[in-house]
């Protein structure tokens, strides 16, 4: 009720010079039950407020929102949670961990890319749980440039990045007893004079060469090489959240996501972390026989194999050659990251994933990771 109530209660008003038009906030919400329900509503709270700004973040255009404020503003809450900590690099940095698939994407805008890194540290024993968000601020699609029609609709393909912000965010304020390391890579993908071009060829951080055939399908690039750092700070499960292809959305609508994994016990996980939280998941296979499907011609691999088939298993499958055998899950949130036509969201971004990953956390970690804290 709390959550529902909260999200339904969303505006967006940062641009708007008057706002005396907009329905009438809610001011109060009363609940009556024979049980004390306080510390439930509190955590309730804290959960749909994260969500609300993951859209937010999801709702600011690409002028605003910018790589280099997206890490400023995950800067700014970890200088006001005390359990967590934030590091933010720019390209130099991807360069020197040599990250040439994101570093490739960024190159053709005058905005430097934001790699960000979060940690939270709440104890308990399961493994340490890895979140990768991507957050393309804004994708033209770059040389291979989208149709004008609903472009301006591409500042939401940051919307992986903002959920997995607010989800850790949300829960460090809980303080689940997780250990969480989270990855944001933020960029935009423009056709500037320096922008990669259908036919290049760079090196991901994990030594594989890539051979771009459609500078479109750059999520994928960002995501491979925060992968690769995630596992190199230590996550011993991996979750990625993105808007990474068009295909889920025919497949799936705006009702589910798409989950993709090599781990039955993560991807059940995630599915009932999905049922309790009402941001639902949808599995689709991977299969070694998908691999041969990205190889390169030129490079090891290809970032859009031609055709149209399976497009979002393919995704999926490109991404596998960057996770080795650490227990991974890829989602994709395409269809579910905004407009989705419910009362309880409206317009605009929807915050998909914020609830998900604090159950998902929830569930490896349970309560609080302090009863005083």
């Amino acid at each position: 009720i709390v959550e529902g109530t909260l999200l339904g209660d969303y505006r967006f008003e940062l641009h708007r010079s008057a706002q005396d038009e907009q329905p009438q906030r809610l001011q109060r919400l009363i609940l009556a039950g024979r049980e004390d329900l306080e510390q439930s509503v509190a955590e309730a709270a804290i959960v749909a407020e994260a969500a609300n700004r993951a859209r937010d973040l999801q709702n600011r255009p690409g002028n605003d929102l910018t790589p280099t404020a997206l890490g400023e503003y995950a800067l700014a809450l970890a200088a006001a949670e005390p359990a967590l900590t934030v590091t933010v690099e720019d390209r130099a940095g991807l360069v020197q961990r040599g990250m040439g698939a994101f570093a490739a994407v960024a190159q053709g805008s005058e905005q430097p890319p934001a790699l960000i890194t979060m940690r939270y540290d709440g104890g308990g024993e399961g493994p340490t749980l890895g979140l990768v968000g991507k957050a393309v601020t804004f994708d033209s699609g770059g040389i291979s440039l989208k149709p004008g029609a609903k472009m301006s609709e591409m500042k939401f393909d940051m919307s992986g990045g903002a959920a997995v912000i607010e989800a850790v965010a949300a829960i460090a304020r809980l303080r689940l007893p997780v250990r969480l390391v989270a990855v944001v890579g933020a960029t935009e993908n423009l056709p500037g004079g320096r922008a990669i071009k259908p036919g290049d060829i760079v090196t991901a951080a994990n030594g594989k060469t890539i051979e771009i055939n459609n500078t479109d399908a750059e999520g994928r690039l960002v995501l491979a090489d925060c992968l690769c750092h995630a596992i190199a700070e230590g996550a011993e499960r991996l979750v990625d959240l993105a808007t990474l292809t068009g295909a889920v959305i025919i497949a799936l609508g705006s009702t589910y996501a798409g989950l993709m994994s090599n781990s039955d016990e993560l991807a059940e996980r995630l599915e009932e972390a999905g049922q309790r939280s009402g941001e639902i998941l949808w599995r689709l296979p991977l299969h070694e026989e998908y691999a041969t499907l990205v190889k390169g011609t030129y490079a090891d691999l290809d970032n859009a194999p031609e055709g149209r088939k399976a497009g979002t298993i393919l995704g999926a499958t490109f991404l596998s050659s960057f996770v080795g055998e650490v227990p991974w899950a890829h989602l994709d949130i395409a269809g579910s990251a905004w407009d989705l036509g419910r009362d309880y969201v409206g317009k605009g971004a929807s915050g998909y994933g914020v609830r998900l990953l604090v159950e998902l956390a929830r569930s490896y970690g349970g309560s609080r990771a302090d009863s005083d804290s």
